[in-house]
């Protein structure tokens, strides 16, 4: 059955429900799930088809394979409030509607449901509430309600379509830009989302929710600066405003202050003592503040209030140090096997699994767990590993000789910087400690302007759509480097300290080396390299607060590390000694002289601090962070070996790269 004739099927079945014809539209739903079992919307019809029918032991366990397909799709829980309503179980009916409220918020009959459900219990002022989301929703342009549906159920190119058709006909409506925002921030388009909101907030400035997913898209974005600004606005509205404290504590996280930031979680833990997010976010900021025990702690108490809350679980799994008592392995696994996770939530217990495993020395489940979760991200991810092949191969394309000859030297001389980049779990995070622990060194954190200044140079199109970047950097001329070499400088004095030199450990910059050589000629560069299928797998098993999407499958990262290595091969050619390549297995080998090498490179004298770099009290923003606080260790320098079984489609898209690495 084609999708053209699964759409004409689906559109008879809703017809045939509209007319009463449950019978036949629930024939017409079986013979689409016999061919494509996950059709989410022949799943949802035979589901509301059975309940009408009477069937509803049958419609439950249709909704059951739906949510299996899709958690977090907001309709397949509101009909099982739907079912669990016509059975009398209000409270199940309850707990139903407020999860597809959680996926939906334009879901009326839901709210409606629980308003009705809550006035029969008694309970008028959760019905009041209930009533006013209802009223909202139905105040809304008919239009924008099915934008919403369309977005929260997944279809973004069809949302995207419909909103901008919307805009076009009311060019200042404030609703219709925040769904616009949304599409674009989940489609990856987050200039567009930003602008769009720029813009609604000059139209509302008083619009409270406009602010918000603005600062959303500004830290995505990693405009911190912008970020805090807005926050410092909502706060000063309001200074006791739980909601404004969290949002200025998570912006302020960014930005360093993190004494200010834990206070205000504290005020809000005050009012909300079993906020699991709030006491997640606090966790993160006593992690990345070093504060370890405290961590536990939060995260602890952030589980105890919600066990389905997922981010405290990963955030444990992330202190690499962990280790997950029997207690939470069973209630963990509870969580997993249950219906009622959000998808998300549902991804960071499969990450946790499988560390909470693999610390057991269990390879196989752990695996499963770590592969399961992968899965579920790369269901969310558009990333094309070809796409990407194809971007690099276009730096080595563009990025010859003849550029360098023709534009070097010509744009801002600041010798400021050290960039750290190659692939994330590469040993990035150890260089930066050891190098911010120099006394003329700032450490900073992953920076995002070189992909900014890249980002835009991409948007500069052809009528055929094709982006021009990097063959444009043949044309820029010396001003144009020089200004971006200087914006590049006082953008990134925010996250800096006193020292001369600082740190930007984004390990994507490697696909910029051209740019970055151009605009800041007198940049250091230093490679981290880290054996390929240590690297990879240790890749796999992350899960990223952000990007690096290429990590979720091994086919997939294990092309990237290919490309990479390519990539850089090629740098060395085109810029014959600007590049430091430091292999992380060298670094455990023999410390000091690696130490003395980056050193010398970068111009510094030695420091015995570099050496006990450990004992750096500094923020650290990685997931290596609880690591870099303790001596060298080579324990994890082999952990993929007891995975090797299940990783030939890695060293098949490795390839050469693992005879000429390890050799």
């Amino acid at each position: 059955m084609s999708d053209l004739d699964i759409e004409e099927s689906l559109k008879k079945i809703r017809d045939d429900m509209y007319a009463g014809r449950f019978d036949d539209a629930l024939a017409s739903s079986n013979i689409i799930i016999s061919q494509h079992p996950d059709n989410i919307d022949g799943l949802y019809m035979k589901a509301v088809c059975q309940r009408y029918l009477g069937q509803n032991d049958n419609a439950l366990t249709t909704i059951e394979t739906l949510k299996n397909h899709s958690p977090d799709f907001g309709r397949a829980h509101q009909e099982e409030g739907h079912i669990y309503r016509a059975l009398e179980d209000y409270q199940k009916a309850l707990t139903a509607y407020r999860r597809a409220c959680q996926c939906n918020p334009s879901l009326q009959a839901s709210f409606k449901a629980q308003a009705e459900i809550f006035q029969m219990l008694g309970n008028a002022a959760a019905a009041t509430e209930m009533r006013n989301q209802e009223q909202r929703i139905l105040a809304m342009p008919r239009d924008l309600v099915a934008i919403s549906h369309l977005l929260y159920e997944g279809k973004l190119i069809k949302a995207e379509n419909a909103a901008r058709y919307f805009l076009q006909k009311n060019p200042k409506n404030v609703e219709a830009m925040r769904l616009l925002a949304e599409i674009g921030s989940r489609l990856g388009v987050l200039e567009d989302a930003d602008f769009l909101l720029e813009s609604a907030i000059v139209f509302e400035p008083e619009n409270i929710q406009v602010r918000i997913d603005y600062i959303q898209i500004l830290r995505k974005r990693q405009k911190f600066v912008q970020a805090l600004e807005q926050c410092k606005t909502l706060y000063a509205q309001d200074t006791g405003n739980p909601v404004f404290q969290s949002l200025y504590a998570i912006e302020l996280m960014q930005t360093g202050d993190y004494e200010k930031a834990l206070e205000l979680f504290d005020s809000v833990l005050e009012k909300l003592p079993n906020d699991p997010i709030t006491l997640t976010s606090r966790g993160h900021a006593l992690k990345t503040y070093g504060a370890h025990e405290e961590a536990v702690g939060s995260y602890q108490k952030a589980i105890g209030a919600d066990a389905g809350h997922g981010d405290a679980y990963y955030g444990l799994a992330n202190l690499k140090t962990y280790q997950f008592s029997d207690d939470e392995l069973h209630q963990m696994r509870n969580q997993e096997k249950g219906s009622a996770l959000s998808y998300q939530n549902r991804i960071h217990i499969c990450f946790a699994l499988g560390k909470a495993y693999e610390d057991r020395k269990d390879y196989e489940t752990s695996f499963d767990y770590y592969e399961k979760g992968n899965m579920l991200k790369r269901n969310q991810s558009r990333y094309d590993a070809d796409q990407m092949t194809s971007e690099l191969e276009a730096q080595i394309k563009a990025c010859t000789p003849e550029l360098f000859a023709k534009q070097g030297g010509k744009g801002f001389d600041a010798p400021d910087p050290i960039f750290i980049l190659g692939l994330p779990r590469a040993g990035s995070t150890l260089l930066e400690q050891i190098l911010a622990s120099h006394s003329q060194v700032d450490g900073t954190l992953e920076l995002p302007n070189i992909l900014s200044m890249a980002h835009r140079l991409r948007r500069q199109k052809q009528a055929s759509n094709v982006s021009l970047y990097p063959d444009n950097l043949h044309d820029l001329d010396a001003q144009q480097f020089y200004d971006m070499g200087k914006d590049f400088i006082d953008s990134t004095r925010i996250h800096r300290q006193d020292a001369p030199f600082f740190i930007d450990k984004m390990p994507n910059n490697f696909r910029h080396i051209a740019l970055i050589k151009l605009i800041l000629p007198n940049a250091k560069i230093i490679d981290a390299r880290r054996e390929p299928m240590a690297c990879c797998f240790s890749g796999f098993k992350q899960l990223f607060a952000e990007g690096q999407e290429f990590t979720y499958g091994l086919k997939e990262i294990g092309q990237y590390y290919s490309d990479y290595v390519r990539l850089m091969d090629h740098w060395d050619s085109v810029l014959p000694g600007a590049i430091l390549r430091v292999q992380h297995e060298d670094v455990l080998d023999d410390l000091e002289g690696q130490v003395r090498r980056m050193l010398d490179y970068l111009g510094l004298p030695f420091e015995q601090s570099c050496i006990d770099f450990y004992k750096n009290k500094r923020a650290v923003r990685t997931a290596s962070s609880e690591q870099v606080r303790q001596p060298i260790t080579k324990a994890s320098v082999d952990t993929w070996r007891h995975y090797e079984k299940n990783l030939m489609p890695l060293k098949t898209a490795l390839g050469s790269n693992i005879v000429e690495n390890v050799a």
